[in-house]
């Protein structure tokens, strides 16, 4: 009876409890265009003003690690006529997760049931425990940034990426996690980084 309900307990916790948001990548693109025709790419900047929300040195290293995996793609930086156009996007929402930890006191038991000759049977005392649960709330802010590519002669999305990630109040190494979660996208890109 215990193992059913450590069971049911750890269920219960389970469905209450909502973590933040790890690093996630992913990506859309249209499967009917051949990547490797694209040889030049430019940057059409950022969409809605969103790098408003962002600091120069972040917007920098942003679009460094951009232009390295693009780069490492044999892909080249032009200011116009590319084959592609780039376009970023960065949005922060604020979540909250809501955590749920029981505390059981005392375990359900059940007395004796045994046969006595004569008497019937004889069922022993059946006691219940209890249980109480906390709930905590934790405020935190989820960035995602979008990557949109376009085809400059049809004007067509041919790719999107996007990279979700729950924002850290340590601002430390950032100038070592941008390229990190800019590599982690482009990973996703249709074309591979060439191997030597």
């Amino acid at each position: 009876m215990k193992k059913f309900f450590k069971l049911v307990l750890s269920a219960v916790l389970i469905t209450c409890t909502y973590a933040t948001v790890n690093a996630q990548a992913n990506s859309d693109y249209d499967k009917t265009i051949d990547f490797a025709k694209y040889s030049t790419y430019s940057f059409a900047g950022w969409q809605d003003n969103s790098d408003q929300l962002l600091n120069d040195i972040d917007k920098n290293r942003i679009l460094t690690a951009f232009k390295q995996e693009f780069t490492a793609r044999n892909m080249t930086l032009v200011t116009a006529n590319a084959d592609v156009v780039v376009t970023l996007y960065f949005v922060i929402n604020n979540k909250t997760s809501t955590t749920a930890y029981t505390d059981y006191n005392r375990g359900m038991g059940y007395g004796r049931v045994g046969m006595r000759r004569g008497w019937g049977m004889g069922v022993g005392g059946v006691g219940m425990g209890s249980a109480t649960t906390t709930y905590s709330e934790n405020d935190y802010q989820v960035g995602t940034m979008v990557v949109d590519v376009y085809d400059s002669g049809t004007k067509n999305l041919v790719w999107q990426g996007t990279y979700q990630k729950t924002i850290s109040e340590n601002t430390k190494k950032r100038d070592k996690k941008i390229p990190k979660a800019v590599k982690k996208l482009m990973k996703e890109y249709p074309i591979a980084i060439p191997k030597n």
